[in-house]
Order: C-alpha cells, then sequence, then structure tokens
C-alpha cells in the first residue's frame, strides 16, 4: 500500500522524503523515485510542512508521533492512513495539539490496486481546515475523499468498511466452494455473477484468487484480523456483539494457524472448500 500511495504522491510533485523502519526500502525507494530517504524518523521533519502516515497497528502509530513529536514544528500536518481504533486517532490529535500541529486520520480503502493506481476511497476525521489543507495530498493518493468529522470519524467509518469487508469475502468464499462442489466453469461463473446483483468488488478481484488456489497478499488475513478486533472493542462498546465479526475472527485465527496469516484474506476458501466432500 505505501509504496503506491508514495508513487503517486510523487507523480504530482508531492514526495519530498521517505521513511521506513527498514530503512533499505526507503533507500530503494528514493533512489527509483529521486526523493530522500531518512534513516532517523524525526530528520524527515527538516524536508516537508506535511507528514503522510501508515503504519500496522496502534502501537507503531502511537510509537511514530512519539518519535516525531519532539521535531515538528508549530502549524505541521499529520495526516494517518492506518487502520486503528478511533480511541488512538484521538490521543494521537491530543498530542499534536499540545505541539500546535493538526491531525487527520485518513484511512483508505481500495487494496494494493486502488493504492497503485490513486483511487483509493478515504475516510477523514479532524478539523475542517485540517482537511481542507490535505486536499492535494489526499487527491493524489484517492478519487473518493469524505470528511466524516472530528478525530475518530475517519477510523469508525473505516472500520464499517471493514465489516463489509468481511461480509464480502465470507459470501465470495461460501459462493466459490458451493460452485466448486457443483462442478461449474469457475471462469465463467466469476465473469458472470461479477455483472449481476450478487456481485461485488471481493468477487471480483478475489475469485480469480480461489480459482487459481493462489492467494498473493493484497490484504492479508493477519492484519484484517486486528482489523475486525478493533471493529469488535468499538461495538462492545455501544454493549453490542456483532455475529459476522466472531466468526471471521475464528476462522482467521485457524487460518493463521494453519500457517496462512501472510495470505490474502481470500484464502479462507480453503476453509470453505473444506466444508464439501469433493470426489
Amino acid at each position: 500500500m505505501g509504496t503506491g500511495m508514495a508513487n503517486n504522491l510523487r507523480q504530482q510533485g508531492l514526495l519530498a522524503a521517505v521513511w521506513n523502519r527498514t530503512f533499505a526500502r526507503a533507500r530503494d525507494f528514493a533512489q527509483k523515485s529521486g526523493c530522500i530517504a531518512v534513516e532517523a524518523l524525526p530528520d524527515i521533519t527538516n524536508h516537508c510542512e506535511a507528514l503522510v502516515i501508515c503504519v500496522s497497528a496502534d502501537q507503531d502509530l502511537l510509537d511514530v508521533i512519539a518519535t516525531l513529536r519532539p521535531a515538528l514544528r508549530p502549524g505541521m500536518l499529520i495526516i494517518d492512513c492506518s487502520t486503528v481504533s478511533a480511541s488512538t486517532a484521538r490521543a494521537c490529535a491530543a498530542q499534536l495539539r499540545e505541539v500546535a500541529c493538526e491531525f487527520l486520520d485518513a484511512p483508505v480503502s481500495g487494496g494494493v490496486e486502488g493504492a497503485r493506481l490513486g483511487t483509493l476511497a478515504i475516510m477523514a476525521g479532524g478539523s475542517p481546515d485540517a482537511f481542507a489543507r490535505a486536499q492535494p495530498i489526499l487527491s493524489a493518493m484517492g478519487k473518493t475523499i469524505t470528511h466524516f468529522g472530528d478525530n475518530g470519524c475517519g477510523q469508525a467509518a473505516k472500520a464499517a468498511n471493514q465489516i463489509l469487508c468481511a461480509g464480502a469475502i465470507q459470501a465470495a468464499a461460501e459462493a466459490m466452494a458451493f460452485a466448486k462442489a457443483e462442478g461449474l466453469p469457475l471462469d465463467k461463473l466469476i465473469d458472470t455473477l461479477s455483472k449481476g446483483a450478487g456481485g461485488s468488488w471481493y468477487f471480483a478481484h478475489r475469485a480469480p484468487n480461489m480459482m487459481n488456489d493462489h492467494y498473493p497478499a493484497g490484504f492479508r488475513v493477519r492484519l484484517h484480523e486486528k482489523d475486525l478486533k478493533i471493529c469488535r472493542d468499538m461495538a462492545r462498546e455501544h454493549g453490542a456483539q456483532l455475529p459476522l465479526i466472531e466468526m471471521t475472527l475464528i476462522q482467521y485465527r485457524r487460518l493463521i494457524e494453519q500457517g496462512h496469516g501472510d495470505e490474502d484474506i481470500s484464502t479462507l476458501f480453503r476453509l470453505k472448500t473444506a466444508l464439501f466432500n469433493h470426489p
């Protein structure tokens, strides 16, 4: 995701410097793109007025903010495209307000394809001023950009999206397993059903993985498991337990135990096909 997003920022003349926890990745990207690679994270603040962050988990984001904070200048804009909890986004915003910087939680959806093509859907939470300032940056990475309210609202919208993703991949995997058991030509099925009322982005783009029994990482099982745990915790704050989340978390845990945690979530097809008795 990060590489595609950075490439689109570079193409719009908006990328000055990059940092990665694995410096070799930043260095290699910088050599290809012509930007600067910094080895120490605080040094990136010497090259920009706005920062875009995309990391894997809540603690990762909190660590990045804590490391950056002493080096930030008043008025800088921090845009976080990670998927974390709404409470973590609000905590980061509060920490940055103490050094007179603005924070926009701006998680993204659209997979590696959307990141590469600059067509991501971006869900933003923060002040109207921060959202307005971020427009050139967000527009370089996405096509559908929506301001949902104060800090944390972007992450709440992303949580809703992750629940939809769980439902879509569950339905796609079960439908494909059923079709395989019925002996249908899966290539024709994908082409036809993708155009019907039951079609979805996940069916059109990930059912081919199931047909080919090959699951290159687009959205890793481990990461979606992490996201669904965030959704579960947020639902619990309202006294709710969501069956779709609970079922999917059980199945993801099984896949991880079987060694499939770094495969795309379409690997759920493995568990669905096991429900049928194939000759």
